[in-house]
């Protein structure tokens, strides 16, 4: 087995994807085709995410107050999100639903995309691939979203992403 040499942004991802089926088995195949990331590395991200207590032992299971306590405490320390100059994108952060429901804010934040129908400042998403996988998944969406409230958002909007979080991925 390969040394654990820490985690990468797109473990993240793929672990929110897999809160988002809930009970449906998967098989890592398909989390590789749903978002668009090669199944080596949706391989490897398991194995780094078993190793760092966020999948259980057998990799079927995902440990999910462990994924929101890292989210919650550790995440914006280690993939912070700076805000970047105006383009074309999708909505994220307090922009996108459902924070955009609660908070508003003249500052409109977006994963940059050609296709883009939104101006807003720019934030990296966790992978290039995300806005993409969002575009047919809009729990995943709203899950990504909230994780970028909570890597670029002050207080107030960081507090109610994390409990957002918590209604969507604690069944």
């Amino acid at each position: 087995m390969k040394k654990h040499r820490g985690m990468r942004p797109h473990d993240i991802v793929i672990l929110l994807k897999i809160a988002t089926l809930g009970d449906r088995s998967w098989f890592a195949k398909d989390l590789a085709q749903s978002l668009k990331i090669s199944a080596g590395e949706v391989s490897e991200s398991l194995n780094r995410s078993k190793i760092a207590g966020l999948l259980s032992m057998d990799k079927k299971r995902l440990l999910t107050n462990n994924l929101l306590d890292f989210i919650s405490h550790g995440l914006a320390y280690v993939y912070p999100a700076e805000i970047g100059a105006f383009q074309r994108g999708m909505p994220t952060a307090s922009s996108a639903p459902p924070l955009n429901q609660f908070i508003s804010s003249k500052e409109i934040t977006v994963w940059p995309r050609a296709d883009g129908k939104t101006r807003g400042q720019a934030i990296e998403p966790l992978h290039p691939s995300v806005p993409f996988a969002c575009d047919t998944d809009p729990l995943l969406y709203q899950v990504l979203a909230l994780v970028d409230a909570v890597r670029v958002g002050r207080s107030r909007e960081k507090s109610r992403a994390i409990e957002e979080l918590r209604k969507r991925l604690i069944n």
